[in-house]
């Protein structure tokens, strides 16, 4: 076809540069082995009537969507899953709000109790959860725990040698949610810190001038360059807790009469306890549904919003 004369030439089209898929091409493989997989057997294992009896015949049956009908129609669903949510919303916001108010102390600080500030934060986010838990057992165990032995020491509350924490659901998820909070403060306030670093100085000087006080300067200059960073931390906060398992287990088992199972725990003490393995990965698919339905509608409403990294 001869183009008429004086006619632009129609557009090129740009070719995609391939370099950058091939810089992710590994870290998608490595994702899609380590996650892929595991999440791929579990929805398998979810559909088979896999039990004891499976283990030791190696046959395994299909149920179809009989283990999801029985966990559906379960009455401990109710309870566990308000259990899960409250939960985690509680732990949530006590992350948020004492990371952030940590990330303004630290704004505050000179260099170096800055940096001996940061130094306790990374060594204490560290230690691996399962070591940490232990050593938060000990501390509120009973008769031998150093927190009894202060209480009772001071004599506020009387005697507490012998108290058991984990005798009240009220008391043992207050121990888990102190756990839980304080090992992931340090995350949350060296995130927001660095995020308060970013904002320029001329904003809060031009606030000084026009004579605007410390909640006023915070509500309409540090929050809302804060607010990417707060939605990032939010997502990850609500990942990280509503799948906390270690800390429950290792402090409470779920007990007591069941008043700190979470879905977590319903999944492994089914699968493992009451040998229903496709009824235990039942469950475990619904929190992860449960889980990407959740971040998708915060993650949604952030880049609606425009509030993206």
């Amino acid at each position: 076809m001869t183009p008429v004369a004086g006619a632009e030439p129609p557009p090129r089209r740009r070719r995609r540069p391939l370099l950058p898929y091939g810089l992710l091409a590994p870290a998608a493989a490595v994702l899609a082995l380590v996650l892929g997989y595991p999440l791929a057997r579990l929805v398998v294992i979810s559909v088979q009537d896999y039990g004891l009896r499976s283990l030791f015949t190696g046959t395994v049956g299909w149920a179809g969507l009989a283990n999801y009908l029985a966990v559906l129609g379960s009455p401990d669903l109710g309870p566990v899953l308000a259990r899960s949510i409250g939960f985690c919303a509680a732990l949530m916001v006590g992350t948020l709000v004492i990371g952030l108010a940590v990330a303004l102390l630290m704004g505050r600080l000179g260099r170096r109790m800055r940096a001996a500030v940061m130094f306790a934060l990374i060594a204490a986010w560290a230690i691996p959860n399962v070591a940490s838990t232990l050593v938060w057992q000990w501390l509120f165990q009973p008769v031998y725990g150093v927190l009894n032995w202060l209480l009772s020491r001071v004599g506020v509350l009387g005697d507490l040698t012998q108290h058991d924490w984990t005798t009240s659901a009220f008391s043992a998820f207050a121990l888990v949610w102190l756990l839980v909070v304080w090992q992931s403060v340090p995350f949350v306030a060296l995130t927001l810190h660095a995020g308060l670093t970013q904002i320029p100085r001329s904003y809060y000087e031009a606030a000084a001038i026009d004579g605007a006080g410390p909640v006023r300067v915070f509500a309409t200059i540090t929050l809302p360059f804060l607010r990417p960073v707060l939605g990032l931390v939010t997502i990850l906060s609500v990942i990280w807790d509503f799948t906390v398992f270690n800390q429950i287990w290792i402090l409470t088992q779920g007990g007591p009469s069941g008043q700190t199972t979470t879905l977590g725990i319903w999944t492994f003490t089914t699968a493992f306890s009451k040998n229903s393995f496709g009824q235990g990965g039942a469950i475990a698919v619904v929190s992860v549904l449960l889980l990407l339905a959740m971040t998708a509608v915060y993650v949604r409403r952030l880049v609606r919003s425009g509030e993206t990294l």
